[in-house]
């Protein structure tokens, strides 16, 4: 071919349309678009162009059911309400509490479990559900502290302004309490005797929990009990800040769901099912609030606590070791432990689990693996499931018969051992 005819050629080519690519057709992909296709990845090649309507990069779970309430029984089977009257004081308390029964309560064992402050019992809700999976036949107790979640302390003073009662979050006042719970929890269900009890505290509920294990209110039936997240030294170096990290936080949201976004965006809690169970159960809706757009406040004022903070937490680590019963102490981090705790801790007189995955909520952030811990250990300190050695004259006893019987029959004389 001569030059002249490879130029025209050439002219002529670069005229001519492009072929389409070889490969799959470039079609839309939109919501109806099936999944199961099990065609190699090579038939997959090529560049995939979305429909309108699908928002690859939108964020994940905004307007969706991911924010939405749970109800609290999808984790619980019942709930009480027990009145305690005190005349002392002219107060009367009505402690409310969630309940799923054991299913024999003469055996147990019967998780009590006690809250945070500016928490309630819900804070438990997806840990109880976890351990309930894996021993069907446990019982969970959850308790709403006084002014917490739907427990409510009011006067019977006929003087008394609008019913209104001092505030009183002492820990001698929390340990009345929950010893009045238990006991009261056992009448009303008409156990003849407690179940076997493991005692689990989150934050102030581990301060509650060692202090009725301490002082042994609640006797023998106490297993074990078990603290989240929460050592003396630690805790009152965070009392410092306390006052400054309430300041930052919203003080009113919109509506409830704004309240669960809160949580999970400033990983407050950083499992969304825990938290839309329990984050309601922290607010309320004002009747005649001074911004309606936000109508919604924190059911429990932790500013004004303050007067209890320090009371909380000092001695606590001293307690722990010294109460009687298998001791946990579950942290989301070494650093939290102190140096008394840290001395036990080698001496092998507690059990010590640290889930660095998790944050100040363990419970909630890492429901399944807090209760496989807390099933474990129950496990180790069921009183059921040890088997005791013989006593040592028993054995001798035992010894001695057998020697008899080898030497006289079963008929003969039995020599002294």
């Amino acid at each position: 071919m001569s030059a002249l005819q490879k130029s025209f050629a050439k002219s002529k080519l670069a005229k001519l349309p492009l072929e389409p690519p070889n490969g799959p057709s470039m079609q839309p992909l939109d919501e109806e678009a099936s999944h199961d296709d099990d065609s190699s990845s090579v038939s997959s090649t090529g560049t995939v162009i979305p429909s309108p309507s699908r928002q690859l990069f939108a964020r994940p779970g905004r307007g969706s059911l991911q924010q939405t309430t749970l109800p609290w029984t999808d984790f619980f089977a019942q709930e009480l309400y027990l009145t305690q009257i005190n005349s002392s004081d002219n107060t009367k308390i009505t402690h409310h509490v969630y309940l799923t029964p054991p299913v024999d309560p003469t055996a147990g064992p019967l998780f009590v479990m006690h809250h945070g402050a500016g928490s309630s019992g819900l804070s438990f809700a997806a840990c109880a559900e976890e351990i309930r999976k894996i021993i069907p036949k446990a019982g969970i107790l959850s308790v709403d502290a006084r002014d917490h979640g739907s427990t409510v302390a009011t006067s019977t003073a006929v003087d008394a302004e609008a019913g209104k009662v001092p505030l009183d979050l002492s820990l001698d006042t929390l340990n009345r309490d929950l010893v009045f719970v238990v006991r009261e929890t056992q009448t009303q269900m008409g156990w003849e005797s407690l179940p076997d009890l493991i005692l689990v505290g989150h934050s102030l509920g581990g301060a509650v929990i060692t202090d009725v294990a301490r002082k042994g209110e609640l006797g023998s039936k106490v297993l074990a009990y078990a603290v989240l997240d929460v050592v003396e030294g630690s805790a009152i170096d965070a009392l410092q800040s306390m006052e400054t990290y309430l300041l930052t936080r919203p003080s009113r949201f919109p509506s409830i769901t704004s309240g669960i976004e809160w949580h999970t965006r400033s990983r407050t809690i950083r499992n969304k099912t825990s938290a839309r169970v329990s984050v309601p159960s922290l607010l309320y809706e004002e009747s005649a609030p001074f911004d309606s757009s936000k109508p919604w406040v924190w059911r429990t004022n932790l500013s004004e606590t303050k007067p209890f903070w320090e009371n909380w937490f000092v001695g606590l680590s001293r307690k722990f070791l010294e109460a009687r019963g298998g001791k946990l102490l579950l942290l989301a981090g070494t650093d939290r432990l102190d140096k008394e705790l840290m001395i036990g801790q080698m001496q092998g007189k507690y059990q010590l689990q640290v889930l660095p995955e998790a944050g100040h909520f363990i419970q909630e952030d890492q429901p399944t693996k807090t209760a496989q811990i807390l099933v474990d250990f129950y496990k180790r300190n069921d009183r059921s499931a040890l088997v005791l050695p013989p006593k040592v004259a028993d054995m001798q006893a035992s010894a001695a018969m057998k020697k008899g019987f080898g030497a006289g029959g079963l008929g003969g004389p039995l020599k002294k051992a």
